[in-house]
């Protein structure tokens, strides 16, 4: 039998410091360079580091208890620098938890908390307790666990895809099935999202973007308003960023690193679905001089967040406190956190909450070359994986189109959201910003190459959408006027007043049969427009069924059947879904939407815009109707790929001219969203009526044409 000297040198073989013992362990100086805690054969290797603390103990709890059974010290021979390691045999993981206190000078106006009494959890925790059923009581004091990582990924080898192939979904974990309408066996959990992958694949979408599920404490600002507790449902305020939320699993996984999240991402790549998730560094949950302290301001106050010269809280995020990331510190955090989920979790890409944060210096001023986007861009772990910015925060700071962060990173798109919104509900001043928005922003994104090989910037660089979970659904964007967040307790006062929505003439649920036609019709229009613009498109979950918050646009705080989706609605709505379904399947059939092909044979530019007679290049400012063409060739089918988008916001007929194709073939309809005398807004292929002149666009409606051979 091997002794724990023995099976540690196995572990780490260059171990020479004598064994020793603390509060009845044995220990002995860990691995300095791997931070949190590490599983080795003998033990488990404890490292921390504060660079303003003095002291530092390990905390050692039994399963589910607030008092520690062991302190163990760091002594002075186990620091390297600010680096504290211990490596504690004789432990296994099912047995305890862990945190730590650290000791040093408490001056508040200089950002220094140091409180020897206050227990803190592991900045790198890979698993954090007292989380583990959705709604149960804040605990106050976070411990950490530590994991065994036994999961077998097999050989799948990483996506290779562009992010011009994607069409993403974003969904929020729980809100997606927790209605008892959803029909799996584990509502609002990773294994109830997984139940419905066969749904996923048929809608057509290839990526879904997570809501934050890392770590949160959705009870952490719990309250009630007319009787209804309030929580934090979105969960953008982090309590772990190594921890997957441990709410959102449908059985207990005390010390399994993410089984089901894995067992979810695996699947969802097996069926060609890639994985984005939303993560927040731009603040955590310990808020500003009035939050708690429980991680980091009781670790390093002044290294972790940007301070006022006074030791207070710049307050960039709007949440209260903003995370100092480009502090050398943080920097090197967020980095192994990226690469973690990445490595450990596979996951396919990131999108940055509130982004603009990440290029803020510790005074909180922009830099034209943030060295936390700059190792982000080049870091070699991550350089297959999808990175995309909100590029704008809450202080004021609005980079769409001039993220300095160079071609490596997508972003929103929100002047597509806003131009797109304005346009089709009738503010024909929005006309040349929607035009260049299909066409795929390159007056932000720019152009490059010659007229054989051009390559729109935009085809990787916006991500394009019209809704998301920030705002009203696509339903109720023409439902509602105004917004409707009374039930938020804030008077309304809440939520954006810039929803360029538009109600149809009556606000909210109607029995009109008239209001609901135009209604489905403005919906229809927005998913064509959607579909057929370049860059990557992506619409929030449920709009392809009419999900309805009832005007809310910011249900942060609803854990309610405002949040949750109505599964009902896909059944009456099934008309709807299919004309989702319909544009996804167009979009992948015709990859001149996605990107740039050979010139095309019959003549037409690669990309242009038509006022009502198609050979008028030039619209006027507030033309009410315009039309979009994408044009080149197509050597896998050894065709032109033409598609030509029409948009009319008018409320009377308008009557359109189509180019000429050069005799290459014809012009047939692939989407009417007025609909026909059948009632078809949509045509499969080889069923598409043929175009020979002009045609008629329907008030308040789009059609798109492809030419194929007759």
């Amino acid at each position: 039998m091997k002794t724990f000297d023995q099976k540690f040198m196995m572990d780490y073989p260059t171990a020479i410091v004598p064994m020793g013992e603390i509060a009845g362990f044995p220990v002995r100086p860990g691995m300095f360079n791997v931070n949190g805690a590490t599983m080795l054969q003998s033990g488990i290797n404890f490292t921390i580091h504060t660079h303003g603390g003095t002291a530092c103990e390990l905390l050692l709890f039994h399963k589910g208890e607030n008092e520690p059974y062991a302190v163990l010290p760091f002594p002075e021979s186990y620091k390297i620098g600010d680096v504290y390691s211990m490596v504690v045999f004789g432990l296994e993981p099912e047995d305890f938890e862990y945190a730590y206190r650290i000791d040093g000078p408490y001056d508040p106006d200089k950002g220094l908390l140091f409180d020897k009494n206050q227990i803190l959890l592991d900045p790198y925790a890979k698993a954090v307790t007292g989380q583990g059923v959705w709604g149960s009581p804040s605990p106050g004091t976070y411990h950490a666990r530590v994991v065994r990582d036994v999961f077998d990924w097999g050989t799948m080898p990483q996506s290779g895809r562009e992010m011009n192939e994607l069409i993403i979904y974003e969904l929020h974990v729980r809100g997606f099935t927790n209605h008892p309408s959803s029909g799996v066996k584990q509502r609002g959990t990773f294994a109830g999202l997984r139940e419905k992958i066969p749904y996923l694949k048929e809608l057509g979408v290839n990526a879904v973007e997570l809501m934050p599920i890392f770590e949160f404490d959705e009870n952490m600002n719990a309250r009630e308003v007319d009787g209804k507790v309030l929580l934090d449902y979105w969960g953008y305020n982090t309590v772990g960023f190594f921890a997957p939320n441990s709410s959102y699993t449908a059985a207990e996984e005390y010390n399994q690193e993410g089984t089901e999240l894995k067992e979810l991402i695996k699947a969802l790549h097996e069926n060609g679905i890639e994985v984005i998730l939303d993560v927040v560094f731009n603040h955590t949950a310990e808020g500003n001089e009035m939050g708690p302290c429980f991680s980091f301001k009781g670790i390093d106050n002044n290294v972790y967040y940007m301070l006022t010269p006074d030791g207070n809280y710049y307050n960039f995020s709007g949440c209260g406190n903003t995370l100092n990331c480009n502090h050398p510190i943080v920097q090197q955090m967020i980095v192994e956190c990226l690469r973690y989920w990445t490595i450990s979790y596979r996951v396919d890409g990131f999108r940055f909450d509130l982004a603009s944060i990440l290029g803020r210096n510790e005074d909180g001023r922009p830099m034209n070359t943030p060295p936390l986007l700059r190792t982000l861009t080049f870091d070699p772990v991550l350089s297959k994986v999808k990175l995309i910015a909100e590029a704008w925060d809450a202080g004021g700071m609005y980079q769409v189109g001039s993220f300095p962060a160079g071609k490596r990173w997508a972003e929103w798109n929100g002047r597509f959201r806003d131009a797109i919104r304005g346009f089709l509900k009738g503010d024909c001043w929005e006309a040349w910003n929607a035009a260049w928005s299909i066409a795929g922003s390159g007056d932000m994104y720019g152009v490059e190459g010659n007229d054989n090989n051009l390559n729109y910037a935009g085809y990787n660089s916006c991500v394009n959408f019209i809704t998301c979970h920030d705002g009203f659904t696509l339903y109720d964007l023409y439902s509602y006027n105004q917004k409707h967040n009374e039930s938020n307790g804030w008077h309304n006062t809440d939520g954006s007043d810039d929803n360029r929505s538009w109600n149809c003439g009556a606000e909210g649920e109607t029995d009109d049969p008239e209001v609901l036609k135009l209604r489905y019709r403005m919906i229809r229009n927005a998913c064509a427009v959607l579909m057929c613009s370049r860059g990557t498109p992506m619409f929030l979950a449920g709009d392809e069924f009419g999900n309805t918050q009832y005007g809310n646009n910011n249900c942060y705080c609803q854990d309610s059947e405002i949040s949750w989706l109505d599964w009902g609605l896909l059944e009456k709505n099934r008309e709807l879904f299919e004309f989702f379904k319909f544009m996804i399947a167009y979009r992948k059939r015709h990859s001149i939407i996605r990107k740039t092909l050979p010139n095309a044979v019959c003549g037409m530019d690669p990309l242009h815009t038509h006022d009502m007679q198609a050979e008028k290049m030039d619209i006027p400012r507030d033309a009410r109707v315009f039309s979009n063409s994408f044009a080149g060739y197509d050597r896998e089918r050894g065709e032109d790929d033409v598609v030509y988008i029409s948009l009319n916001t008018y409320w009377e007929d308008q009557y359109i001219t189509l180019p000429h194709t050069g005799r290459v073939g014809n012009w047939y309809l692939s989407v009417n969203t007025y609909g026909d005398e059948h009632g078809r807004y949509f045509y499969q292929e080889h069923e598409e009526p043929r175009i020979d002149h002009g045609f008629v666009l329907k008030p308040r409606s789009v059609a798109v044409f492809h030419i194929k051979k007759s």
